[in-house]
């Protein structure tokens, strides 16, 4: 079952205390079952923010080294909401806190894992 991450959900470790990858466990089974995915888009867009000491920055760098874990995939988008988007598998998941994006997700029957309360992932069925 494939999972793709949006840059958010790598970046949930520094900025909401989310164990991503526990909670992935918690929620679906071992997460070496599993597809995680990421599109190079957010790669970039991790990169992008990894430059300085800010807590963003610092968020950016943990979940560069998080999507070293995940196969990147391309797409033709070349901003990453869309190219979560177009990776998105309906028969998956996608795993995101961006509000916007999640909606987009939904609309399009695909299964969402968001931030519930302040550090536990839930499911969001279309």
């Amino acid at each position: 079952m494939t999972v793709v991450l949006d840059t958010n959900a790598l970046m949930m470790p520094v900025e909401c205390d989310v164990r991503v990858f526990d909670e992935l466990d918690r929620l679906l089974g071992p997460v070496d079952a599993l597809d995680l995915a990421v599109p190079r888009a957010v790669v970039a867009e991790l990169d992008a923010l990894a430059d300085g000491s800010s807590e963003e920055a610092v968020a950016a760098r943990v979940g560069s080294d998080l999507a070293e874990r995940c196969r990147v995939i391309d797409t033709g988008a070349t901003y990453a909401d869309d190219a979560v988007v177009e990776a998105a598998d309906p028969d998956g998941y996608v795993v995101t806190n961006d509000r916007p994006l999640r909606d987009r997700l939904l609309e399009r029957g695909v299964r969402v894992i968001g931030l519930r309360g302040k550090d536990k992932l839930d499911i969001q069925e279309p």
